[in-house]
Order: C-alpha cells, then sequence, then structure tokens
C-alpha cells in the first residue's frame, strides 16, 4: 500500500512538473516563482521514499513517554511508602530496622536489575523460561523504540516493580530477621524467583503464550510475595510472645502516611501499565480507584460488624486489599466489575488476616500473605471472570477458557514461589543464619542491627 501511494504520489508530482514546464513564460517575475515550485515539487518528491520507510517503523510519541516516565517516578515512591507503612505497623524498638530494609533493597534491586535482573526478565526468549543475556549492565538498552515509548524508560518502569516486589515479603518477617540475611535473600529472591516469572508473564515466556493475563502485577507481584511471605514466616519462626503479648502497631499516623504514598503511586503501578496516555491507562486509572475505595469501606463496615468498632489500620489493610485485587485486572474491566472485585477482595483479605491467621498460628508479622497474597490470587481469577477489554474477555462475556489459563497461571506462581523461597531461605541460613539472637530481638533491630535509635525523646 505505501509502494502504491508513492507511485501515486510520483505520478501527481510528474504530472504537476509537466504543467509547470509546458505553461508559457510572462516574465522574469514568473520565471522565478516557476523555478521555486519546480524545485519544491522536486525535494518533495525525494523525501517519499524517507517518508514511507519512516511509516513502516515504530516512532516514540512523546505523551506516551511523559506519562511513563511519571509513571515510573509513582512505582518508585511506593518503596519508600511502603517503608512508612510497614514502620508503623511495627513496634517502636524496630521502626528504623524496618524503613532500613525497604530502603536498601530500593537500592539493592535497583542495581541487579541493571546488571542482570532485565535481561533475564526481558531478554530474548530462551524456551519460554528464562531472557537471554543480550542487556546484561544494560547494553543494547538505549533509547531506540519500545513500542512508542524509549527502550531505556520501559527497563526502568518495570525495575520499579522488581524493587517493591521483594520489599513487600520483607513484612512477613519484620522484628526478627537479620539485616545481613536480607540482602542475600533479596538478591537470590529476586533472580531466582521474580525475573523468570516475570519472564513467563510479561517477557515472552510460556504463561504468556498460554494466554495468562496480568495486567500490572497481581501474578507477578502480589502473589509471587505474599506466598514466599508465608513461607518466610514459617522458616523463620514466630515472634517471642507471638499469640501471648500485645504487639499493636507503635505509630499509626506513620502508617496512613505510607498509606497515602502507596496510593498516589499505585496510579503509575497500574496506570502506568498501559504503557501509554491513552484510554486504557484512563480506564485502569479509574478502576484502581474505585476498588481502593470501595475496598476500605467493605473491611471498616464488616470489622464494625464483627468487632464492634471500626479502626484506622482496618481501614488501610481495606485500602491495599481493595488495590491488591483490582491490579492484575485494571485495564482489562470497567468500574461496575472493580466494585464487585474490591468488595470481595476485601472480604476475603479481613477473612484470611482475622479468622484464617489466628487459627494457623503463623506470624506473618505485617498480614503480607494475608491481604497481598490473597487478593493477588483473587483478582488474578477475577480476570479471568469480569474482563470484557483490552483485548480480554472473561466468563461473564463468553470466555470461559480464560478463567482456566488464569488458574494454571495462579497454580504455578504458588508452586515457584513457595518452593523457590523455601530454597533460598534454607541457603541464607546455612551462610549467614536468618533470624537474630533472642537478646537482639528483645532489644530491638533498631539497635541490635543497626546501632540506631527510631525516637530520641527526653
Amino acid at each position: 500500500m505505501e509502494l502504491r501511494a508513492e507511485t501515486r504520489l510520483r505520478g501527481s508530482g510528474a504530472a504537476l512538473l509537466h504543467a509547470l514546464s509546458g505553461r508559457p513564460s510572462s516574465g522574469r517575475n514568473q520565471g522565478h516563482v516557476k523555478a521555486l515550485m519546480i524545485l519544491a515539487v522536486s525535494a518533495f518528491l525525494l523525501a517519499v521514499p524517507v517518508i514511507a520507510s519512516a511509516a513502516g517503523s515504530p516512532a516514540i510519541d512523546s505523551g506516551d513517554t511523559a506519562w511513563v516516565l511519571v509513571s515510573t517516578a509513582l512505582v518508585m515512591l511506593m518503596t519508600p511508602g511502603l517503608a512508612f507503612f510497614y514502620a508503623g505497623m511495627a513496634r517502636k524498638k524496630n521502626v528504623l530496622g524496618t524503613i532500613m530494609q525497604s530502603y536498601f533493597i530500593l537500592c539493592l534491586i535497583g542495581i541487579q536489575w541493571v546488571v542482570w535482573g532485565y535481561s533475564l526478565s526481558f531478554g530474548s526468549d530462551l524456551s519460554g523460561v528464562v531472557g537471554g543475556l543480550q542487556y546484561l549492565g544494560f547494553v543494547n538498552v538505549g533509547v531506540e523504540p519500545n513500542g512508542t515509548i524509549p527502550h531505556v524508560v520501559f527497563a526502568m518502569f518495570q525495575g520499579m516493580f522488581a524493587v517493591i516486589t521483594v520489599a513487600l515479603i520483607t513484612g512477613a518477617v519484620a522484628e526478627r530477621i537479620k539485616f545481613s540475611a536480607v540482602i542475600i535473600f533479596s538478591l537470590l529472591w529476586a533472580t531466582f524467583v521474580y525475573d523468570p516469572l516475570c519472564h513467563w508473564v510479561w517477557g515472552g515466556g510460556w504463561l504468556g503464550k498460554l494466554g495468562a493475563m496480568d495486567f500490572a502485577g497481581g501474578i507477578v507481584v502480589h502473589i509471587s510475595c505474599g506466598v514466599s511471605a508465608i513461607v518466610a514466616s514459617l522458616v523463620i519462626g514466630n515472634r517471642q510472645g507471638f499469640q501471648k503479648e500485645a504487639m499493636p502497631p507503635h505509630n499509626l499516623g506513620l502508617t496512613v502516611i505510607g498509606m497515602g504514598l502507596l496510593w498516589f503511586g499505585w496510579f503509575g503501578f497500574n496506570a502506568g501499565s498501559a504503557l501509554g496516555a491513552n484510554g486504557q491507562a484512563g480506564m485502569a486509572l479509574m478502576t484502581t480507584n474505585t476498588a481502593a475505595a470501595v475496598g476500605t469501606l467493605t473491611w471498616v463496615f464488616i470489622e464494625w460488624k464483627h468487632r464492634g468498632k471500626p479502626t484506622l489500620l482496618g481501614a488501610v489493610s481495606g485500602t491495599v486489599a481493595g488495590l491488591g485485587s483490582i491490579t492484575p485486572a485494571a485495564g482489562f474491566v470497567g468500574v461496575g466489575s472493580a466494585l464487585i472485585i474490591g468488595i470481595i477482595g476485601a472480604s476475603l483479605c479481613y477473612f484470611a488476616v482475622t479468622i484464617l491467621k489466628p487459627r494457623l498460628r503463623y506470624d506473618d508479622s505485617l498480614d503480607v500473605f494475608g491481604i497481598h497474597g490473597i487478593s493477588g490470587i483473587w483478582g488474578s481469577l477475577a480476570v479471568g471472570v469480569f474482563s470484557s477489554m483490552g483485548g480480554v474477555t472473561g466468563v461473564l462475556f463468553g470466555n470461559p477458557g480464560q478463567l482456566f489459563k488464569q488458574f494454571v497461571a495462579v497454580v504455578v506462581t504458588v508452586l515457584l514461589s513457595g518452593v523457590g523461597t523455601y530454597l533460598i531461605l534454607k541457603f541464607v541460613n546455612l551462610v549467614v543464619g536468618l533470624r537474630v539472637t533472642e537478646e537482639e530481638e528483645r532489644m530491638g533491630l533498631d539497635l541490635s542491627q543497626h546501632g540506631e535509635n527510631g525516637y530520641n525523646l527526653f
């Protein structure tokens, strides 16, 4: 079609040149005008092959690029937000140790992603299992187009997802894990669990080829970190005094500040995953806010009915439950479906945190599995039920096969995350040990691991 268009353009230009050259001259000025017109048409005809060639190659869109740049910054802000969110729920003697884990992981996985993580996740597909090595050290990652944005922008946007996924796990083992163990575990988990899973779903691997869909990280982020969290809490063991003494959050104000940053950053997390400033990004932003709000209300009203009083900790827990539930479906569903997904997600997470956890007696300190893991599983399955746009349809819109594909992805992710985390933790325990001593735990991680106090008040 482009060649035919070029031929028509050349033919029209030739006719114009013929008409111009065949027109009788009527003076010097008219001759100058005719010569300028001939030169202009000739220049246009010479440019036609270049225009035709450019039309066939991807072009960087400045609006799309600007939005993904902003989204990258928003997702980056989520990790410091998570640090505040977690720290406020910890006890006073562990506030700095909890913040340090997330802050250090932001830097640690930021480097791991550049050196080898991105290549393992998004390099050329090797048998559907892992990416090739052509992007080691960000070699071959430059300003060339990746869709409608520069390749380097896409790579850094994805890197922020890797960072926060690793940081989320630390909430399950807060107040008792060695900082050296956090470092080694984070590097190994990102390399052997996150990167392959990311490739399977988003990087051209076998789950993506199967047709499993994950808009912004229900599978890759929330299920993987949630399952890994409960395995880590079981392997490392309960805190001293768990279910025998009260361990209330020491600063809920700090937690709410963190929640505000997380909610704000989640717009980049979900809407940015459209990888463009377009209608799908707008719908993802709307469904994200809707699910977060209705998740908050659902948790608060259930808690009010169940325990007699609504709590601020319950409100922020419901917000995260709603956000986690909508994440895998954000760009595939409408607002009505987002309401249903948020209500069911918050209800399931409330049950997991307030009923299931006490009965099973596992010490997931900050409820990573009960909120992120459960909401991720529910939201990923909901993709197979409620999806109606973005090229994806679910059971309610005539495609029951999508639910089966989502189920396969959920089961596979649970197995990879659970087994991978268990093996990595056992290795770390052999190398440096996982847990601080009883005396160090009583002292608190702030002093025992970092030689600092979070609060120096007289």
